[in-house]
């Protein structure tokens, strides 16, 4: 007897469309749990959507009635309306955001908190999947923006000089992490962080975009935070331009100890050399 279907909400999404795209090569039914056909059809995917926007109680519940495991790649903001609707017998995997550790408060931050707090309240079986910053996707716009801004600027200005520490994981790891908490029985709710296999430097982060794409690495101009924030904000208009938000989070460290993941999970990250390898150039 095959196993019963896998609910994916958000499936026409970037994580959502690579988690269907894995099932499906793995011969997995799965259920794509959609606010848009049309979005969904332009996946090319095979599978019948159900039609549900995650704010609407009774169509979500209807899509998720007869769910045995549930993927919400949706903002884990939407996480206590996913436990309100989902069987109570049936298991969670929920994606977060390592957004969580920021210092500087968000919208996007404080929704992954209250996600996560409810689900951790919820009892419900599961984890909540807390991914550094993901490139590789299909569609991304992390290392592509970053790759475009490299392309005419002839120095690269970064805060404090580029020393803070980012951790990016690639889209493959996200989805393989995915996959094997589906396969993993769950006893209550958990929580775990996503990430690449090392922390470097931003600054070596950019040097090695720039290196994927066959370009050679600028020079890099150290420049205080708040004067490249107010700069950000005169540049809205530049392709690839990043945000003043963006900048401010540049200037935190985002390492994270990857042993609780490969303890739980059996899976260790592909490197930053081997993920950029697999991207194209904007």
């Amino acid at each position: 007897m095959s196993a019963p279907p896998i609910h994916v909400i958000g499936g026409s999404g970037r994580s959502g469309a690579a988690l269907c795209r894995a099932l499906a090569w793995r011969d997995q039914d799965y259920v794509p749990v959609v606010r848009s056909a049309a979005r969904w059809q332009a996946t090319g995917l095979p599978g019948t959507p159900r039609l549900a926007d995650i704010d609407d109680a009774a169509a979500l519940a209807a899509a998720l009635a007869d769910a045995t495991r549930i993927v919400c790649t949706a903002h884990a903001r939407h996480a206590a309306r996913v436990i309100a609707q989902a069987p109570a017998s049936a298991t969670l995997i929920m994606l977060g955001s390592t957004r969580k550790f920021t210092r500087w408060p968000d919208a996007h931050g404080n929704g992954v908190l209250a996600g996560e707090a409810a689900f951790l309240a919820s009892a419900r079986h599961g984890v909540m999947l807390h991914p550094t910053m993901i490139y590789g996707a299909e569609g991304e716009n992390n290392v592509q923006r970053l790759a475009a801004l490299l392309r005419w600027l002839p120095f690269t200005p970064l805060p404090d000089g580029g020393r803070a520490l980012v951790q990016p994981v690639h889209q493959s790891d996200v989805t393989r992490a995915i996959l094997a908490s589906l396969d993993r029985a769950w006893q209550g709710p958990h929580s775990l962080v996503v990430a690449g296999p090392e922390a470097l430097t931003y600054r070596d982060f950019v040097a090695a975009v720039a290196r994927a794409f066959g370009r050679h690495p600028r020079p890099v101009l150290s420049v205080p935070g708040p004067l490249l924030i107010a700069l950000a904000r005169l540049t809205r208009a530049l392709p690839g331009r990043i945000g003043p938000a963006e900048i401010r989070r540049l200037l935190e460290d985002r390492a994270f100890d990857i042993a609780p993941m490969r303890d739980a999970l059996g899976i260790t990250p592909i490197s930053l050399q081997a993920g950029l390898a697999t991207m194209r150039a904007p």
